[in-house]
């Protein structure tokens, strides 16, 4: 079985990738802090964005395994993109906070 990385992203090429701003369009660029809002980037990479703002998140946050572990930490996935980010990012449901998030949630409404 082959890795996402090598499959699915195989089109990447370090440093030539720039992320579409439109994915922000409700923060100012000219001073976003792209360190600070690492979750927000990705999560909107992984719910909007095309192979471009994928490779293009890949430079700027440590390649496929840095961008992996951000996924980790984002706090809000739709169930769709919990899937995809499990299948081709090689990751557990369980690992995600927004999944554990969605079950702690679930349990205190007692759904």
């Amino acid at each position: 079985m082959h890795s996402a990385e090598n499959t699915f992203f195989s089109g990447y090429k370090p440093n030539s990738n720039t992320i579409n701003t439109a994915l922000l369009w409700d923060y100012d660029i000219s001073c976003f802090d792209w360190q600070k809002s690492k979750a927000i980037v990705v999560q909107r990479v992984i719910e909007r964005g095309d192979f471009s703002d994928f490779y293009a998140a890949f430079d700027i946050y440590g390649g496929f395994s840095g961008f992996r572990e951000i996924i980790k930490s984002i706090p809000y996935l739709s169930d769709i993109d919990i899937n995809f980010v499990c299948h081709y990012f090689n990751l557990k449901k369980e690992d995600l906070r927004c999944y554990t998030r969605k079950q702690s949630r679930a349990a205190l409404l007692n759904c």
